[in-house]
């Protein structure tokens, strides 16, 4: 079982990563570097700048000192155990399960996929069954350009974001017309099309 620490937060995690110098120092611990010279030797830095690192990354509770009597440690410095994970699990808790909405799905659209998306936003399968086939689809083809001409690589670039089997897709794609395919190259044909009225004028 981890050990439960009272560490950093997710966010100073991250802010402590985010400085090249302390990014460094954090790396040589991580392998195992205990002291101020060994630190400065697997980083590559000098001695003032690893002291100046350690300042902040020790003061931010992500490493520590251990005790002298700590066997074949002689009292040098480590990453607090379990720290990072503690980070991990915060950045867990936050996450919500993607909606269809999150990835520009219509209301339409969004209602025939909810219950086909993962929590990261994939889709699970391909179902059966046509008409649960058919909002995705027009999801699916909502992401590709109109008037664009897409090659075979570039279509299961797209569609291998949301499901493994891009053959499948791409046929389904092309069977009910939402995609047409000629010498190797794909294109749109039908699907829901946004209407951009910004520009719209009154005659």
């Amino acid at each position: 079982m981890s050990e439960e620490v009272d560490g950093p937060s997710a966010r100073a995690v991250l802010g402590l990563l985010g400085g090249d110098d302390r990014r460094k120092v954090i790396g040589a611990l991580i392998v195992g570097a205990r002291t101020i010279a060994e630190i400065a030797r697997v980083a590559g830095l000098t001695h003032e700048t690893v002291v100046s690192a350690l300042e902040r990354i020790v003061g931010a509770g992500l490493a520590e000192r251990m005790p002298a009597s700590a066997k074949d440690e002689g009292g040098g410095l480590r990453i607090v155990p379990g720290v990072f994970e503690q980070a991990a699990r915060e950045v867990a808790s936050l996450r919500r399960a993607v909606i269809p909405e999150d990835l520009g799905a219509t209301a339409a659209q969004a209602a025939g996929m909810r219950n086909w998306l993962t929590e990261d936003g994939r889709i699970k399968s391909i179902p059966i069954q046509r008409n649960k086939r058919m909002p995705i689809l027009d999801f699916l083809a909502g992401r590709f350009e109109p008037g664009k001409t897409y090659t075979e690589s570039a279509v299961n670039l797209i569609l291998g974001e949301f499901h493994a089997d891009t053959a499948a897709w791409r046929r389904h794609l092309v069977d009910e017309e939402f995609l047409e395919r000629r010498d190797g190259f794909y294109w749109r044909a039908g699907g829901t099309f946004a209407i951009d009225t910004s520009e719209s004028s009154v005659c």
